[in-house]
């Protein structure tokens, strides 16, 4: 494994005043972080934490507080009780808010990306990145909006609606409560706190055990940048009594969580009448065809493999390669992932930093060896260093091996050998998840027959999948969940439809039925 080192340093979390009422320093030196709940900054009535470890060396880093029962009812009860706060803001105000949030954010992102890098391991540029995102979906905030917009309907256009007309409006649909994953700690938590506030809902906030700190600092900014106390509460921490008294919570509206399918199953079968959003598992399969351009394909295939060390929902976990040109794919392949440096994330020039914990290295790791046991090829890696798993391509991987159907969250590159594109589409579609593909092909005739028969949210046509800002939407199909993200398509999500009805009759106007 080439490995790069940056220092010996022990990674840590540094942070300016300005965060200086969200923790205080407990006696280890180690910074005990506290929960957000109707705009007070508080430690978990029982005053219990949880260890926060950096996956760099596997240190403690940070303290984090292990909400209560209670602690997740009052984050609730204040978002049900000032719900109204963030609705009765005109919606032009809460633009504002979210404008001074970007500028606050770009102010501290040194210390925003300090604390992904070191929280999760996230490398610099990806670290960077992620910063830079949010501040676009904050900016893009007014593009949101343009969804809350209403609708006329004229009532002459149907015999039993004569004289009559309706407006179709889009109101707060009350307490939306996010759950997110420990992979992009900011955006995606943000990509969904920005459209629920935006549209005039309050917002109760959980972030994965991994990777809580992130939140906070985005809750502070949010803050510091106006937002009405009480709209927006994190509790952090917190097992399934927590997390199921939330989802169960008869004041929650509407639940938005991202993470695996499992979890999203337990929390359908718990929330009761609710509406839900699930962004849940993937395995998306990169489709690769003789006519292809194979250095692009290769060069994507590899970075929608390995990018974020392949913890992505949208990474490539598989790829479908033809086999007439699949011994030049491979070739080429290999070659991409040379470039691919593991190591500190620390380091800017590393690419591929560790994985979050020692269950997700050993998932990686039994999903490598079982595909080997079964007849695949490992090329290169395969083996790994504390959390540090060398970036790996597996070739001639069959059918029966668990890799082929299971999530890898890990950076592996799996090539898989087909005969055509119906051989490719039919396995594709085999899999029980359905959030995203790709197709490499310089055919519009293939290109298009793929679109339409892979059951997918999202197909890529010559690219590598990423849902970025969310200008395009997305979302899965079959056990990749339910509902849409993105510019606009999100606050649909967040919105309820209320139509109101208006007789003209008393007033003499409209179009009189015929009798």
């Amino acid at each position: 494994m080439n490995f790069i080192t940056k220092h010996d340093e022990k990674p840590k979390i540094t942070l300016s005043d300005f965060f200086g009422q969200i923790y205080e320093t407990d006696q280890d030196e180690l910074p005990k972080f506290k929960i957000f709940i109707e705009g007070n900054w508080v430690f978990s009535k029982d005053g219990s934490t949880f260890d926060v470890e950096s996956p760099i060396d596997n240190s403690i880093i940070a303290r984090a507080s292990r909400a209560t029962l209670e602690d997740s009812k009052n984050a609730v009860r204040a978002a049900y009780e000032n719900k109204q706060k963030i609705r009765e803001i005109p919606a032009i105000e809460r633009l504002l808010i979210f404008e001074k949030a970007r500028e606050l954010l770009l102010q501290h992102k040194d210390e925003v990306v300090n604390v992904l890098i070191t929280e999760l391991g996230k490398t610099l540029k990806g670290a960077e990145g992620e910063v830079h995102a949010t501040a676009e979906r904050l900016k893009l905030a007014m593009e949101e909006a343009r969804k809350i917009y209403g609708e006329y309907i004229p009532g002459d256009w149907v015999e039993d609606t004569v004289g009559k007309f309706s407006l179709v409006v889009r109101e707060p649909i009350g307490v939306v409560l996010t759950i997110t994953p420990f992979n992009y700690p900011l955006f995606i938590a943000s990509a969904k706190i920005i459209p629920a506030l935006v549209s005039g809902n309050a917002v109760v906030a959980k972030p994965s055990s991994d990777t809580p700190i992130t939140l906070l600092l985005f809750a502070r900014i949010l803050e510091a940048a106006g937002i009405p106390s009480g709209t927006l509460n994190v509790v952090t921490g917190g097992g399934k009594e927590v997390g199921d008294a939330l989802v169960a919570s008869n004041e929650i509206s509407m639940i938005s969580f991202t993470g695996s399918t499992d979890v999203g199953n337990r929390i359908a079968n718990i929330a009761g009448i609710k509406k839900l959003h699930l962004e849940l598992g993937g395995k998306t399969a990169a489709i690769v065809l003789g006519d292809a351009d194979l250095d692009l394909a290769a060069r994507k295939c590899v970075e929608g493999a390995l990018k974020n060390s392949g913890q992505r929902c949208d990474g490539i976990s598989r790829i479908l390669v033809q086999e007439k040109v699949a011994d030049a794919f491979v070739r080429k392949t290999l070659g991409e992932v040379e470039k691919w440096t593991i190591g500190d994330p620390r380091d800017p020039n590393t690419k591929v930093g560790p994985l979050t914990n020692e269950a997700a290295l050993k998932k990686v790791d039994r999903l490598v060896q079982d595909a080997i046991h079964k007849g695949a090829k490992l090329l290169k890696g395969g083996t790994y260093n504390k959390f540090y798993y060398s970036p790996t391509i597996l070739d001639f991987v069959p059918l029966t091996a668990d890799i082929a159907w299971e999530e890898t969250f890990g950076p592996v590159v799996t090539v898989i050998r087909v005969k055509d594109l119906d051989e490719a589409i039919q396995v594709a579609n085999k899999s029980k998840y359905g959030l995203d593909s790709a197709v490499f092909t310089n055919s519009f005739y293939n290109a298009w027959k793929a679109a339409k028969l892979l059951q997918d949210g999202e197909i890529t046509i010559n690219d590598a999948p990423a849902h970025g800002v969310g200008n395009f939407p997305f979302g899965g199909v079959k056990e990749s969940g339910i509902g849409r993200e993105g510019l606009g398509y999100s606050i649909d999500e967040m919105t309820t439809i209320k139509t109101i009805v208006f007789n003209l009759e008393p007033a003499g106007l409209g179009k009189a039925k015929k009798h």
